[in-house]
């Protein structure tokens, strides 16, 4: 495949948003005559995005945007869109977002046609997974405040360049979201906030799940090439979706670490293809993980997308004084029960909301390395399932194993349409990332 003749490993301007009216002498009876919030309102930065995949998730995502501008009463629209096909990006010129055709860019470098429309200050990434550590580096690079979709790599060598480009949207003061949307959930956000204030005393061990009740989605096979058909059917490929275990339940891990401050230091684990059969794909359709943190407490994480009588998408947390749901309870023992009894805006709405208050207020607000450390975490469950053996964090961290094109982690625009290997699915003991690695693929 030709997509760089250069196979190096990839390794991974600060302008203040806030906008200030020199108004010092104005008294406040004055400021209320001259209608003091509305002049506010108009010194706000206007909001001009991009949608950077315009598949099911971006168009929600589009979609959630506008609502959030909606709420807040500033000046917002979506003014371009990229899409790696045409058809997709053809969308954009549909409602809601209603775009001229010269607006609506498809193909490998469509993002960065997009990034270039003048005054896009704001980027919503919702690629495939595996393309966005290469997109998020370049939108940072052209300083634009990113909403970037989870998870956000596939593998070690994508975490490093989350990490590093997380660091550099920082220096340049730009405001980062993630698709990690109970972290602007007011129901989590209240009971977790209670939790870490000692509600059930110290943690004792976690439970995360995210089971289905039946099979997820499969495309099947559409395209000239390898690498079309397994982008058109990007779920079943690791280097794309870093499979089920990373973009779904990456939710439920995310909260666990919420809930601990950190991430584990560990994890060992399971798991099978049993639906998916000879379908094409590599992916699992479910995982039994344990995970440990540090000072020894342990997360039993289940997944899986296989049919079932049952299923729960779902945390609990268990403390030496009670137990809760983060969701909304917490059940202390022998004390008073709290359920969240608040409203609940839109959660997928509000961290559009909250990033573009960051933004307009230039507070702090760069989610990269929490999205990435839950992601990480989902990474080491499947890396020690696949494997069959103990997988540590920073194993994990340093391994210069790259599921993907080489390319796609620091530049997805050289990507061309030609032929990429097609891995087998991981059989335990076989398949082993840091001992015995998937051979890497001859490319032009």
């Amino acid at each position: 495949m030709n997509i760089q003749k250069s196979q190096q490993s990839p390794e991974a301007a600060g302008v203040s948003r806030r906008h200030f009216l020199k108004a010092a002498s104005v008294t406040a009876a004055g400021a209320a005559a001259l209608n003091f919030p509305d002049v506010l309102a108009d010194a706000k930065q206007p909001i001009r995005a991009i949608i950077i995949g315009l598949g099911g998730r971006g168009g929600g995502a589009g979609e959630n945007f506008i609502e959030a501008v909606k709420n807040l009463g500033v000046d917002g629209k979506i003014v371009a869109v990229a899409d790696l096909f045409p058809e997709q990006a053809r969308r954009g010129q549909e409602a809601p977002f209603n775009l001229p055709a010269d607006k609506c860019f498809s193909g490998f470098q469509a993002y960065k046609l997009a990034l270039a429309v003048p005054e896009v200050n704001y980027a919503i990434i919702a690629t495939p997974p595996g393309f966005r550590p290469g997109i998020y580096k370049g939108c940072i690079e052209a300083g634009k405040n990113v909403f970037m979709e989870k998870p956000v790599a596939a593998d070690g060598p994508g975490a490093r360049v989350m990490y590093a480009t997380g660091e550099e949207a920082t220096k340049k003061g730009l405001k980062v979201a993630a698709g990690t949307q109970r972290r602007h959930q007011a129901d989590y956000i209240e009971t977790i906030k209670r939790i870490h204030d000692g509600a059930i005393g110290d943690i004792v061990t976690l439970r995360a799940y995210w089971v289905n009740g039946g099979p997820i989605w499969h495309r099947g096979d559409h395209g000239d090439t390898a690498l079309e058909r397994q982008i058109r059917n990007w779920y079943h490929y690791i280097w794309l979706s870093g499979d089920h275990i990373c973009e779904q339940h990456v939710h439920n891990l995310d909260v666990c670490n919420w809930i601990m401050k950190t991430h584990p230091v560990k994890a060992w684990g399971q798991g099978a293809r049993q639906m998916l059969g000879d379908k094409s794909g590599e992916i699992w359709d479910n995982f039994a993980v344990e995970y440990e943190y540090p000072g020894g407490i342990h997360m039993f994480s289940y997944c899986g997308q296989i049919t079932r009588k049952w299923s729960s998408v779902s945390e609990a947390v268990h403390g030496t004084k009670g137990w809760s749901n983060p969701n909304n309870t917490i059940m202390p023992t022998g004390g008073q029960p709290f359920r969240f009894r608040g409203n609940v805006i839109n959660p997928y709405v509000q961290e559009h909301m909250d990033l573009i208050n960051a933004i307009h207020n230039d507070t702090p607000l760069n989610e990269t390395q929490n999205v990435t450390d839950s992601t990480l975490t989902a990474i080491m469950g499947r890396e020690a399932a696949y494997s069959g053996a103990g997988v540590e964090w920073d194993q994990l961290l340093k391994s210069n194993f790259t599921y993907g094109p080489h390319i796609a982690y620091t530049d997805p625009s050289a990507l061309v349409w030609e032929d990429y290997r097609t891995l087998k699915p991981p059989l335990p003991s076989l398949h082993d990332i840091f001992s015995n690695p998937p051979a890497v693929p001859t490319v032009g």
